[in-house]
């Protein structure tokens, strides 16, 4: 008998690419940018120096750059001439409603296709909903509590995240990649527009009630019941939307 050869077929894992290094810096360098859009700390007109951004991030300013247009692509960024980018002012109103125009188009046609893969959908549903529900329970907590003047906009962000997570599970449930990228365009601008809304009467108790609502649906097994639940949440939202703009 032969020794067994120690060769294999294996090749050495190979580098990564400039490229891919390249998109994974300027994804990372928009996620940071983002993340200030967000957390209040740039509000609408704030100056988005480019070169001051870069020493902010530890990183050159190309990347950054490269970040920059691709916020202004989605409208979260203006460029103006001789000045640079600044953050986009507040969502008008008509905006707030084609927003939601666009999100009741998408997500209604996701449930309608994601109700037939209920029994997969509905224990990611559930630990997407009960994420949801603790956020919400440490930000009322924080709210009613003596640290309620201190909390930051950490928690609130935490808590809109699981939010959007539980609309993301359904979207994915379709299993259509288009969708899933539609329904990620959107979400900057979902989010963007809640950091506007008086956080002193944003809806969580009612966002709650009616996601549990829309979870119910799935669980009944009725077909038509999803839809009719998401309808009735996002038509609220976008009421109470409206009424905080």
């Amino acid at each position: 008998m032969s020794p067994k050869s120690t060769h294999t077929n294996e090749s050495p894992q190979a580098p990564q690419s400039p490229l891919v290094a390249r998109r994974a810096l300027r994804d990372g360098v928009y996620d940071a940018i983002l993340e200030k859009l967000l957390d209040g700390s740039t509000p609408p007109g704030s100056s988005l120096g480019i070169d001051s951004l870069a020493r902010e991030l530890g990183v050159s300013p190309t990347p950054v750059r490269e970040a920059l247009v691709q916020m202004e692509h989605t409208g979260l960024v203006n460029r103006v001439a001789l000045k640079g980018y600044r953050v986009a002012p507040p969502l008008t109103p008509r905006q707030v409603t084609e927003l939601f125009d666009a999100r009741t188009m998408l997500e209604l046609a996701a449930v309608e296709r994601a109700a037939g893969r209920a029994h997969d959908l509905i224990p990611e549903l559930q630990a997407a909903h009960a994420r949801h529900v603790l956020a919400a329970h440490r930000v009322r907590k924080l709210r009613g509590g003596p640290d309620a003047t201190t909390m930051d906009h950490s928690d609130l962000r935490e808590y809109f995240a699981a939010d959007w997570e539980f609309h993301l599970a359904i979207i994915q449930a379709t299993d259509n990649r288009f969708m899933v990228q539609m329904a990620e365009s959107l979400s900057a601008h979902v989010h963007r527009m809640r950091q506007t809304v008086d956080h002193g009467t944003f809806d969580i108790d009612q966002a709650i009630a009616e996601h549990t609502a829309i979870l119910a649906a799935f669980e009944s097994g009725d077909p038509e019941a999803p839809a009719r639940a998401m309808r009735t949440h996002l038509e609220g939202v976008a009421r109470r939307s409206l009424d905080d703009a």
